[in-house]
């Protein structure tokens, strides 16, 4: 509306009741956006079993489907979630992923679990799911548990809670988190993501054990020490517990 332009009463009402239906239309458009980023694609069948040996397939967020007369149940089933995972490693846990890759039939489902078994005092180290929210239960032992926020205002909070046998935490999706067994006996847990392929980054693995390596220079800065700190990192073997 052009200013020091004389108008109405009723044309000011109109002018505002327009106003507001523009808001109320952006304010919908957004939730509405937010909902379809927050996990996987619906899929648009019944199911759309994944292929996994099929060449040169055009992949696009997702996996080409297996013809459905060719489906067997065997394509939606998985075992071994009962057996321990190895935790003999420099971190002391091993997680074990059903994802996509292990059952083809959760392709476009949008889900996927993962066992993660720690030795006493074994630590699933932080690191972040760029794809998938994360609700984690422990079957056995104790767990101290926490997630990091984005940059804000108040700087990076941290949540944390020491969950026992029975304990349910949520890890926001795309945020680093991390899990450390701090009691003397084994403990276990179980995830479920809200991806079909959730994706992991290790955050120890990706900064110093990268290939080729970040600049020293790079990471010197960043970290705010010398340069000789970076490259004795960068020398060390990152386990990879996945």
């Amino acid at each position: 509306m052009p200013p020091n332009t004389l108008i109405s009463s009723k044309d000011l009402i109109s002018y505002r009741k327009e106003m507001a239906c523009h808001i109320l239309l952006f304010a919908l458009l957004a939730l509405a956006s937010s909902r379809v980023m927050a996990s996987d694609p619906s899929q648009l069948q019944d199911f759309c079993v994944a292929d996994l040996k099929s060449p040169n397939a055009v992949l696009v967020n997702g996996l080409v489907c297996k013809p459905p007369m060719h489906v067997t149940a065997d394509d939606i089933f998985f075992s071994g979630l009962d057996m321990p995972g190895n935790t003999s490693n420099q971190l002391g846990s091993k997680v074990m992923q059903v994802n996509v890759n292990q059952i083809a039939g959760l392709n476009t489902l949008g889900i996927s679990l993962a066992r993660i078994d720690y030795a006493p005092y074994g630590l699933n180290p932080p690191h972040t799911h760029p794809r998938a929210t994360e609700i984690l239960t422990v079957l056995e032992g104790t767990l101290y548990v926490g997630f990091v926020t984005s940059n804000t205002n108040n700087g990076n909070l941290i949540f944390t809670k020491m969950l026992k046998k029975g304990d349910v935490f949520v890890f926001p999706e795309g945020l680093i988190h991390f899990q450390f067994n701090y009691g003397p006996t084994p403990a276990v847990a179980v995830a479920a993501l809200s991806s079909q392929n959730l994706g992991v980054i290790t955050i120890a693995n990706a900064v110093f054990g990268s290939n080729p390596p970040i600049s020293d220079a790079v990471l010197a800065k960043a970290f705010q020490v010398g340069k000789d700190t970076i490259k004795y990192l960068q020398a060390q073997f990152w386990v990879d517990n996945n």
